[in-house]
């Protein structure tokens, strides 16, 4: 059957199940997910992100699709252009506004040409740069897509970019003494001293599901999400209204983490999680206690992890103080088009020079790694 391709403004008219099935449960592509960001105005025209869902369909069933906007900014990407921007603007040239493939403010690997075969994924890549040319985009990113992904963007020439996370990796540990067995002594002692300052502090924490977080955890969460933004003198991105959509419609993929001192709350983070991965996202406090972030953004999310089974913990962008952690490099990728012959030579030599640089810092940090070598 011939495929249509349609252009759309909205999830609203897209069957939820039919999206997820096609985001193989990544929840940070799950149309309750993107729909909140919408719908609450943190990723809408009005804020920078006009999307414009690419998708395919084979008579009325979707078949594949692609998270797409119109970007006038380059905020909340993760994937740093501004020095293109600026080189653009220094030439009288606009680079704004630009195509971008990415869920908005998530730095998390997941699928960007979503299908379930490899011909619709080269087909959906095809129509993608296709749109970019015959829109006048200055430009197309694609941020953060596994490699079935990256394979098809490659054969269409897109330029590659590699970038570094740090991931937990799984081994099967039954408890979290298991993890921190097999790390070497004095990343071991490390945390051990860590978690103890927490306890010796007064220290406790808890772990709330959306099914099971009440208003007043997440009406304490977003004051510490936006106390954690003020700290860096940034405006923050998502508002309280998205937090508690995230709590109704995706109450099994939703995890706050709440410290409590006194019966009182003093930080709260929040998790993202499906079958096999979780996904660190936000943090906050309303006071200082020494080893409390690492605390409530890594070892709980580690502990439940593996009381779930969950093969990996995303912990985010950037970040190296995860390393030492058990959090082990990994390598990601972007992919770009830039419509100026000029500007797409100058980058891909960029880029080029910097996968060099990056290759090296991903070898030295596989010499230190914080896990006992045998022998």
């Amino acid at each position: 059957m011939p495929a249509t391709l349609r252009i759309l403004d909205s999830l609203a008219s897209v069957d939820p199940a039919a999206w997820d099935a096609l985001a193989g449960g990544n929840p940070t592509l799950a149309h309750a997910f993107l729909t909140a960001l919408h719908e609450t105005g943190c990723a809408d025209a009005k804020a920078g992100w006009a999307p414009r869902y690419l998708t395919l369909w084979r008579g009325d069933a979707l078949a594949g699709a692609v998270p797409l906007y119109v970007k006038s900014h380059s905020y909340g990407e993760y994937v740093f252009d501004w020095a293109w921007a600026d080189a653009y603007e220094r030439h009288g040239l606009d680079y704004f506004p630009k195509l971008l493939s990415a869920v908005p403010f998530t730095p998390a690997e997941g699928a960007r040409l979503l299908a379930a075969d490899e011909g619709t994924r080269a087909e959906l890549a095809r129509a993608l740069l296709a749109l970019a040319k015959e829109t006048g985009a200055s430009s197309l990113h694609v941020l953060f897509p596994p490699e079935a992904d990256a394979q098809a963007l490659r054969e269409q020439g897109l330029l590659e970019r590699l970038g570094v996370q740090f991931h937990w990796r799984n081994a099967g540990y039954g408890t979290f003494e298991d993890f921190l067995a097999q790390l070497s002594h004095d990343k071991r002692k490390k945390i051990r001293q860590e978690r103890r300052r927490v306890r010796e502090a007064g220290v406790t924490l808890r772990r709330a599901t959306g099914r099971e977080a009440s208003e007043s955890d997440w009406d304490f969460f977003t004051d510490c999400y936006r106390r954690t933004y003020r700290a860096h003198r940034s405006t923050p991105y998502l508002n309280r209204a998205f937090f508690g959509r995230l709590g109704e419609r995706m109450p099994d993929q939703v995890l706050l983490v709440i410290a409590e001192r006194e019966g009182l709350p003093i930080a709260a983070a929040l998790d993202l999680f499906g079958k096999e991965r979780l996904y660190g996202r936000y943090w906050g406090a309303t006071e200082f206690v020494p080893g409390l972030h690492f605390e409530a953004c890594y070892y709980q999310a580690i502990e439940f992890a593996i009381e779930r089974g969950l093969a990996v913990v995303e912990g985010g962008a950037q970040g190296e103080h995860k390393h030492a952690r058990g959090f082990l490099p990994e390598r990601t990728r972007s992919f770009h088009w830039l419509a100026h012959p000029a500007f797409l030579k100058a980058v891909d030599d960029f880029l080029a020079r910097e996968g060099v640089g990056v290759s090296a810092y991903l070898d030295e940090l596989d010499e230190r790694t914080p896990f006992r070598r045998e022998g």
